[in-house]
C-alpha cells in the first residue's frame, strides 16, 4: 500500500519590513543638502581668496623667489662680463651715452669669501630690483670710488644673499669688481641698532657699507649694517645724479613699494572671479572637478598676487 501524500500548506511570506524601503521598491528618501545661503556663500568665497593668497605668498617668498634670484642672477652675470669685456660697463651714476641707468642695471659683482657670497649688485634699492639681488643706492659712489657705498641686500627671501652677513668678523675681506677694477675691503665690525659707529674714513678713501635687516627671517626688527675700509687706493668717480634728500622713500632701508598698487587690485579681481566661479562650480558641477579645474588656477593668480605683496614687504626682508 503506497503511502498517502500528504501536501504541507504552504508558507506564508513574510510581510515586507516597513523599515526596510528597498523591500517594497519604494525610492529613497534622500534629504537634499539645502543650498548655502547668500552670506555664507560670500565667506566661502573670502576664504577661498585667502587661501589662494596665502599659499600663493608663503611659495613666493621660500620657494618661488629663490628660482627667480638664481635666474635673475644668471642673467646679470653674463651681461655684466660682457660690459667688462667690451669696456663699457657703468662707473658712475649714467650710461656711456649719458643716460640715467635704469633700476637693476648691473654695476659691480660682490664677493665675500667667507661666506661663499657671489653676487652681482644692481643699480637701486627698491623692493623689485632687490628681488634679483644686492643693490647698490644711487646717492652713494660706487665701490672703490672716494667716499661710502652702501649696498643693500635681502636676509631671507629671494636667495637671502645677505643672510649669513651676521657671521663677518674684523678683518674679513670683502671684493668687488667694478667697471674702474678689482677692490678688496677689510671689515671693521658688524653693528646693530644703537651700536657705536665707526670713525668716518679719512679723506680721499673709500668705505663699503653692507646693510641687511636684522633679527630673525622673515621677521626684521631693525637694520644690520657691516662697515668695511677699502685696502689701498680709491679711485675718482663722477658725480651722483641723486642726492640723500633726494633718494625716493621706496629705495631707502626696509621701506615698501606701493607704486604697482594697481597692478595688485587687478589680481585681486581675477581671484576674486575666480573664487566666484570655484564655489559655483563646488556646488553645482562637483568636487572632483573644481579641484582639477580651479586650484591651479587659484593658485597661479594667488602667486601673481603674491608677487605684488611682496613690492610691498620690507625691501631687506
Amino acid at each position: 500500500m503506497t503511502g498517502v501524500a500528504t501536501l504541507e500548506p504552504p508558507m506564508p511570506e513574510s510581510a515586507p519590513d516597513a523599515q526596510d524601503p528597498h523591500a517594497t521598491g519604494a525610492p529613497l528618501d534622500v534629504t537634499e543638502v539645502p543650498p548655502l545661503s547668500p552670506r555664507l556663500q560670500i565667506v566661502r568665497t573670502v576664504l577661498v581668496m585667502v587661501f589662494a593668497i596665502s599659499a600663493g605668498l608663503v611659495l613666493q617668498l621660500t620657494v618661488i623667489s629663490a628660482l627667480q634670484h638664481h635666474s635673475a642672477q644668471g642673467q646679470a652675470f653674463n651681461r655684466f662680463r660682457g660690459e667688462l669685456a667690451t669696456g663699457i660697463a657703468p662707473v658712475g651714476p649714467t650710461d656711456d651715452q649719458n643716460h640715467v641707468l635704469p633700476a637693476g642695471t648691473p654695476v659691480a659683482f660682490l664677493e665675500i669669501p667667507r661666506l661663499g657670497v657671489r653676487e652681482v649688485v644692481g643699480e637701486g634699492t627698491t623692493s623689485a630690483v632687490l628681488f634679483s639681488g644686492p643693490g647698490h643706492r644711487r646717492d652713494t659712489p660706487l665701490p672703490g670710488q672716494v667716499g661710502t657705498s652702501v649696498i643693500f641686500g635681502r636676509r631671507a627671501s629671494y636667495g637671502g644673499p645677505f643672510n649669513r652677513l651676521p657671521e663677518l668678523k674684523a678683518g674679513d675681506l670683502v671684493r668687488v669688481t667694478t667697471g674702474q677694477g678689482v677692490y678688496t675691503y677689510a671689515v671693521l665690525g658688524v653693528r646693530r641698532e644703537g651700536m657705536p659707529v665707526p670713525p668716518a674714513p679719512a679723506a680721499n678713501t673709500s668705505r663699503l657699507l653692507l646693510i641687511t635687516a636684522a633679527g630673525s627671517p622673515y621677521v626684521p626688527n631693525g637694520v644690520l649694517r657691516v662697515d668695511a675700509d677699502l685696502k689701498g687706493d680709491a679711485t675718482g668717480g663722477p658725480a651722483r645724479v641723486v642726492t640723500t634728500a633726494g633718494l625716493s622713500p621706496e629705495e631707502r632701508a626696509n621701506a615698501g613699494d606701493a607704486r604697482t598698487l594697481w597692478a595688485l587690485a587687478l589680481w585681486l579681481q581675477a581671484l576674486v572671479l575666480l573664487s566666484i566661479a570655484a564655489v559655483w562650480s563646488w556646488l553645482r558641477w562637483g568636487r572632483a572637478q573644481t579641484w582639477i579645474v580651479f586650484v591651479p588656477l587659484l593658485l597661479l593668480a594667488g602667486i601673481a598676487a603674491a608677487g605684488q605683496v611682496a613690492r610691498l614687504l620690507p625691501n631687506l626682508l
